[in-house]
């Protein structure tokens, strides 16, 4: 039977604020990470673009892992909590300004998001009863949490750290997310059971009578971080870990699916492709951390009526503000498609979201042939593409969220929303490798050819990725009616 109440439970709203304060800092720390180390560390492009694809590829592929371990020992509350605190950590480290300090932060973040994302994601699914028709909506509404977070942190720290102090910029984010964590701390008995599922037998145990096995998780987790900081700076290994990370993460997943049932792994078998299209979006789509902040430090003409506005806030502004905007939209419009039958279904959403990348990127091409003659691209033209990234975004990125726990066993739905973000996290680590075939020549932080040329290179790439892209979109979308059919009674 299907809900109908049009209402979200109030700690939907308690989770919207813990996150937007938490994507606040993190989002705020990665506008600054491109350009700062290309300017202040003087790295040539091509060094800068795979350590940001490798910490990032870490960042999303650690939630896999701390999804897990909320499933089975901590329970979602303590790893939500547990993570907050080793990202706060992480950011105040960041504002140290020496080189060591810039990767040991980097090394907390990866490991603190691991325990933080995919558990505050997975409790907003455990709001909501199977069938409740207000899960999707729910989930775009946390969606825009984050990317309030997300704008705000990019605008602001990317000012401060711009044209302030870098570093002042990296210690504002750490205040923010003592702000999300005290948020989440402070107001949790709103969330009533939900997070509190832990196992308490395991946790008490003592490992050689010395230390708690909860206390121990938590101790091993900080012994990561000097691991993830050598792969951060020695980045040649992340190929080895990045595919062994993704068989293991498949491998169990078709264990699963063999094992609990036709229903029920049909719909595993469902989650698991759309997830694995996420990896083609994520590619493209995040060049916004990295080709697209050098690209608009470069090539797109940041004067608006006078005023030389900064390009790293701009850039790192743009997307979350549309994601914002248009959130309350595309909440409404499945609302109102669902009420006459015509909402389209999940797999069809990732295929047109798929679709809306392309064009974004069509549109930056068009926009870099408009500025042929003066290698510097209309902030107009930059803001549009940016728009169909954002709705694309929209499609695809906030309904996955919904995808994993509807349609995951409920034991394991904090495992597979890991394995959603390790799809990002692969995608992230592509995207990497993708801008570094836009690096552009420097020397001591400064292009060495004209923006003119400089255009040229970006626009190759560009049109590459909008044709791919397009091939990609329509696949999926012819497809998407053999996706539906698998994920059985699931809206």
């Amino acid at each position: 039977m299907e809900l109908t109440n049009s209402k979200h439970p109030k700690a939907l709203y308690l989770l919207f604020f813990a996150e937007m304060w938490e994507r606040f800092s993190f989002y705020g720390m990665k506008a600054l990470l491109m350009v700062f180390m290309v300017t202040q560390f003087k790295y040539e492009d091509k060094k800068a673009n795979l350590i940001l694809g490798s910490y990032l590829a870490l960042v999303y592929a650690l939630p896999m892992v701390g999804g897990m371990l909320a499933d089975k020992y901590l329970g979602y509350r303590k790893a939500v909590i547990w993570g907050g605190i080793v990202m706060v950590l992480g950011h105040f480290i960041l504002a140290i300004p020496s080189e060591l300090s810039f990767y040991i932060g980097l090394g907390c973040i990866i490991v603190g998001n691991g325990f933080f994302k995919p558990n505050i994601s997975s409790m907003v699914g455990k709001l909501y009863k199977d069938g409740d028709t207000n899960r999707d909506a729910g989930f775009t509404i946390f969606y825009m949490g984050i990317n309030i977070g997300a704008a705000l942190g990019g605008l602001i720290c990317g000012v401060v750290g711009q044209q302030i102090s870098w570093h002042l910029g990296f210690g504002l984010a750490g205040i923010f997310m003592i702000l999300g964590l005290g948020i989440f701390i402070y107001f949790q008995s709103i969330l009533g059971e939900v997070g509190l599922e832990t196992n308490e037998e395991f946790n008490n145990k003592n490992t050689f009578g010395i230390i708690k096995n909860e206390y121990l998780i938590y101790l091993l987790s900080l012994v990561c971080i000097p691991v993830f900081v050598m792969l951060i700076k020695h980045n040649e290994a992340m190929d080895a870990i990045m595919s062994s990370l993704s068989i293991i993460a498949l491998g169990y997943l078709i264990y699963m699916m063999t094992s609990i049932g036709k229903e029920a792994g049909l719909k595993l078998l469902a989650a698991t492709i759309m997830i694995i299209s996420s990896i083609f979006f994520w590619s493209f789509y995040e060049q916004g951390g990295g080709a697209l902040n050098l690209y608009a430090l470069r090539n797109v003409d940041m004067n608006v009526l006078g005023i030389k506005l900064p390009s790293t806030a701009v850039n790192n502004f743009i997307n979350p503000a549309f994601i914002v905007i248009f959130g309350l939209v595309f909440t409404f419009l499945w609302k109102e498609l669902n009420k006459r039958n015509l909402e389209p279904s999940t797999p069809l959403k990732f295929g047109l979201g798929l679709l809306q990348l392309a064009l974004g990127f069509y549109i930056f091409v068009l926009g870099g042939q408009a500025a042929a003659d003066t290698g510097m691209v209309s902030l107009g033209y930059f803001a549009l593409g940016y728009l169909f990234l954002s709705t694309g975004e929209l499609c695809l990125s906030p309904i996955g969220l919904s995808m994993v726990t509807k349609l995951s066993p409920l034991k394991i739905v904090g495992y597979v929303m890991g394995v959603w973000f390790l799809a990002s996290g692969l995608g992230q680590y592509f995207a990497g490798i993708i801008g570094s075939k836009m690096a552009i020549p420097t020397l001591d932080g400064e292009s060495t050819i004209s923006a003119i040329e400089s255009l040229k290179i970006y626009s190759g790439v560009f049109i590459k990725i909008t044709y791919f892209t397009v091939v990609v979109g329509i696949i999926f979308s012819v497809f998407s009616p053999i996706i539906k059919k698998w994920m059985g009674d699931v809206k």
